[in-house]
């Protein structure tokens, strides 16, 4: 089994640490395909569980996107987790 197996296992049972991790390959385009669909998903889903690396990477692609305003709630919860 890969890494992205293992993560993908793990997020069914609600690991935010691997929705995490899944959001850098889809960003990256390690072992999968790049796809910023699915990497805000699973960021989406670590900042929700409180992840605050998740939470600053998803306001940085609000922010890369123009909604500066959302980016900037981002990270002012990144900052208080």
């Amino acid at each position: 089994d890969t890494a992205f197996e293992y993560w993908t296992k793990a997020t069914g049972l609600g690991d935010m640490a691997s929705h995490y991790n899944l959001s850098l390959l889809y960003r990256n385009g390690h072992g999968v395909e790049k796809d910023e669909k699915m990497e805000v998903y699973h960021l989406d889903q670590a900042a929700i569980s409180g992840h605050p690396f998740a939470r600053f990477n998803l306001a940085n692609v609000e922010w890369n996107n123009g909604r500066k305003e959302r980016a900037i709630k981002h990270w002012i919860i990144a900052a208080t987790l």
